[in-house]
């Protein structure tokens, strides 16, 4: 895209964004809440495979049309498309949507595998179109406040990080335990938040090693299997020499709904993000030295939209490729690392 073009479409962004859903199941009903609260865009247009799920999130925003599928919703006057559906179908749907002209913020993972994951970025890169996930933790006070202190070297040299999801329920939608819909899994669905926060925290280092083992129902998972992963466990090392641990589940029995925690040890002290309660959304964040902690945040946040709104604005300042997009192809490759079959 020229930059006249580009000028003449920052201009007529005078109007509010508009905005096409695919998919509102839970989360995408819930994050389209979350943008009409925030008065940052309109629903226009709402596509389900669901006719009674579509009609419930139309009850959200009355005026929105419903449509039957994705090439109706890309014929409606809109200028992007948030998709919510099955991860199998994420890259696919994406790259159709930019293709079209639409800006796209998917729900993760934006592919199953790297190779998906870039051809999305092409995609966005070649349309001159802005493309978002929904990386959520990052948009937590309490995550933020941690990488603020690793990033200003408040920590010193950060030369361990621990990282942990573990979920007591587990998933309730089949395709999660179908490898060839899902792309794997609780590594695919809980890591790629906490391999992402790692390398969002450190500023994206180069990942040198990974090692990894990944467990099913108590027994050692073959990665080349077509079963998916109920407990994983990896250790990435970066090229800076920090070691990163990551480990995540399904259904463990942890004794509480959750556990949920980012870990970050430097030279001159450490600071840690964690879920209060086995809570899956309150978060605090402490500060350690020596023997001593700090309580830097506690909750209450209502952070579970922000990613959605932090992409619906920048969208309203520039629809153009946002170049940052490039680190969300990081997470997938340590993915296919952890996947690997071994050799």
């Amino acid at each position: 895209m020229n930059e006249m073009v580009k000028q003449e479409e920052l201009a007529g962004q005078a109007r509010p964004v508009r905005l096409g859903f695919l998919g509102v199941g839970w989360i995408g009903r819930h994050r389209m809440q979350a943008i009409l609260n925030s008065g940052a865009a309109q629903v226009v247009a709402i596509a389900d495979s669901s006719e009674n799920v579509a009609r419930e999130a139309a009850d959200l925003a009355p005026g929105a049309k419903i449509v039957e599928n994705l090439d109706a919703l890309l014929a409606e006057d809109i200028d992007g498309v948030v998709v919510a559906t099955p991860s199998a179908q994420h890259a696919e749907q994406s790259i159709r949507a930019l293709d079209a002209g639409m800006a796209v913020f998917c729900q993760k993972p934006l592919g199953r595998t790297g190779h998906e994951v870039r051809a999305v970025i092409d995609a966005a890169k070649a349309a001159d179109r802005l493309l978002g996930v929904d990386l959520s933790y990052r948009h937590t006070q309490a995550m933020r406040r941690i990488r603020e202190l690793v990033r200003e070297g408040e920590l010193g040299d950060v030369f361990a990080a621990d990282l942990t999801f573990h979920n007591a329920y587990g998933p309730d939608k089949p395709w999660f335990y179908d490898k060839a819909l899902s792309g794997g899994g609780c590594m695919m669905d809980l890591g790629i938040h906490l391999i992402d926060l790692a390398l969002w925290a450190l500023d994206f280092p180069e990942v040198e090693g990974v090692s990894s083992h990944i467990i099913s129902s108590g027994q050692a998972l073959d990665p080349a299997s077509a079963d998916v992963e109920d407990y994983g466990l990896a250790t990435l090392g970066l090229k800076t020499g920090t070691i990163v641990r990551v480990a995540c589940s399904w259904r463990l029995q942890a004794g509480c709904d959750a556990i949920i925690a980012a870990s970050f040890f430097g030279t001159k002290g450490g600071a840690s993000m964690r879920n209060v309660g086995g809570s899956f959304y309150d978060f605090a964040a402490d500060r350690f030295a020596g023997t001593s902690s700090e309580r830097l945040l506690d909750p209450p946040d209502d952070w579970g939209g922000r990613s959605a709104i932090a992409w619906v604005r920048r969208l309203a300042e520039d629809p153009g490729f946002d170049h940052d997009c490039r680190n969300f192809a990081d997470a997938a490759q340590v993915l296919d690392r952890i996947y690997a079959p071994r050799k």
